[in-house]
């Protein structure tokens, strides 16, 4: 049974920093791609940053700079370290792990304030 789990939401101030992780279970992790989204509300959800099992990273324009994707495959957690953080960062983040379909997490919230 695959189990994809993600902790360290919050709220955070304007120019503050958050890091989320996520672990998963079930699955051969160092060969899935992981990857965040997020969904604000009234939006469609979107691909934040996604890691490769070979490291190699790929970020949406709007975070490039200021987020930080990473693994540790010997934890299966990956781990997204978000600074610089603005109000339209706010969003639910899910987490999702590719082996051979998708595996989402149940989502946690991120609050920035202004």
């Amino acid at each position: 049974q695959v189990q994809v789990v993600e902790s360290g939401g919050g709220l955070a101030q304007a120019g503050g920093s958050l890091r989320l992780s996520c672990a998963a279970s079930g699955i051969i992790f160092s060969f899935s791609t992981m990857g965040w989204y997020r969904q604000a509300p009234g939006k469609q959800r979107e691909l934040v940053a996604i890691i490769a099992g070979d490291g190699s990273t790929n970020y949406v324009d709007s975070v490039k700079g200021r987020f930080t994707i990473s693994r540790d495959n010997a934890k299966n957690t990956v781990y997204l370290q978000m600074n610089s953080l603005k109000p339209e960062d706010t969003a639910v983040y899910y987490c999702n792990a590719i082996s051979a379909r998708h595996y989402w997490g149940q989502g946690i919230q991120v609050t920035v304030s202004s």
